[in-house]
């Protein structure tokens, strides 16, 4: 049974950050998925990969998979940068780019 730990990026429908902040643990798939069928569903006999545990930070997390005995591994954040735009910029006379309209 292994784990892996994260923390979620910021989904395209969303413009804030909200659950963002949460580390969660989400079990590895231990059994191939099936196709049923007659219906044609997707399915899986294995209901860990159904769990999805949320943690205040990733030390609480790593805590609970040692605890428990689970192998885990932590995939760390990406920290997002954000580029400073100024409006007035687009009007400066010795602006890099062509002015097109």
């Amino acid at each position: 049974m292994s784990a892996k730990i994260y923390r979620p990026a910021k989904t395209a429908m969303q413009s804030g950050k909200a659950k963002t902040n949460l580390w969660v643990l989400e079990f590895d798939q231990e059994k191939p998925r099936t196709i049923d069928p007659i219906m044609g569903y997707t399915s899986s006999g294995d209901m860990k990969q159904q769990l999805r545990l949320t943690f205040e930070n990733a030390e609480q997390a790593i805590a609970y998979a040692e605890r428990n005995g689970i192998e885990y591994r932590v995939i760390a954040p990406k920290e997002t940068t954000r580029k400073s735009v100024s409006y007035p910029d687009n009007f400066r006379f010795n602006r890099m780019q062509p002015w097109t309209h």
